[in-house]
């Protein structure tokens, strides 16, 4: 019997003992459903300018723990194929994933990544550690490998909140590469094709101990800085009120600033920016 017989029984397979990874439990089973199957035949690369891609997420640690946050800009080509794209999201109660990359990969990616840690905690009873998580979402990346080299590939950022981790160093950044690589960051980091930009105006910017109101403002003025020097990359839209994401993680959760905080904060930065065009000096 199989989960796909007609009379719409459960088959052995959902019975068996075996693995805690769902990610696993499908390849076994119904492979045909995983997002990292290869799309095209071998050989065959994805058309530029073809695919809504995904640009500039960031992320910052401060007081009380960890802020994600992204432009909401898709394109294709040189065409804006969305403007209020939503590129980060929570994986559970104390981590976020945040993307640049394949858009319609990248959202199957993190929905597949959520369902892993729910999956592994409903198994297992107790949830991952925050480097078993980052390590599982290499393992997924790692997997995607056959279509990122077809030209569909996803560079994610995760951030978490560790209990486990001394105080003052629970929030935590992890970044990767396209064939799965892992990578830890201290304070702050950037993907995508602002990244450099964002880098740029995080450093300068960032100092320990900042509260969540001065890491919003300064992952604001980030965004603009890349959405200045970079067309993929989208800056504020006060006609349309569309503002970036951003979300923080603290001992509490997951929360994501509500749409009047993000526009107030976005407001202001756009007002400094009427006096100061290149942004803010940085803090001696």
């Amino acid at each position: 019997m199989t989960a796909s017989d007609s009379d719409g029984r459960l088959g052995e397979e959902f019975f068996t003992p075996g693995t805690a990874s769902f990610t696993e439990f499908l390849a076994a089973h119904r492979p045909e459903l995983l997002p990292t199957n290869r799309p095209f035949p071998d050989g065959v690369r994805a058309e530029d300018g073809r695919f809504p891609h995904g640009t500039t997420v960031l992320a910052l640690a401060y007081r009380d723990g960890v802020l994600i946050a992204g432009d909401r800009r898709a394109t294709m080509g040189n065409l804006i194929a969305q403007r209020d794209l939503e590129k980060v999201h929570p994986a559970d109660d104390h981590t976020a994933v945040a993307f640049a990359g394949s858009v319609g990969l990248a959202l199957d990616m993190v929905k597949l990544y959520q369902v892993e840690l729910k999956h592994f905690e409903k198994i297992e009873g107790i949830p991952m550690t925050l480097n078993a998580k980052a390590r599982r979402l290499a393992g997924l990346i790692r997997r995607n490998l056959g279509q990122a080299m077809q030209g569909l590939a996803v560079v994610p950022l995760l951030i978490g909140y560790d209990v486990a981790a001394p105080a003052g160093e629970r929030g935590r950044i992890f970044s990767f590469d396209v064939v799965g690589g892992l990578y830890e960051k201290a304070d702050f980091h950037a993907e995508g094709s602002g990244s450099p930009y964002a880098r740029g105006a995080l450093k300068k910017l960032f100092h320990k101990g900042m509260d969540r109101r001065e890491a919003a403002l300064a992952a604001f003025q980030a965004l603009y800085d890349a959405a200045d020097d970079d067309s993929a990359t989208g800056g504020p839209d006060l006609n349309r009120r569309i503002f970036p994401i951003v979300s923080v993680i603290t001992e509490d959760g997951f929360e994501r600033l509500s749409e009047p905080e993000t526009e107030e904060l976005t407001r202001e930065m756009v007002e400094q920016r009427r006096n100061s065009p290149d942004g803010p000096t940085a803090s001696r």
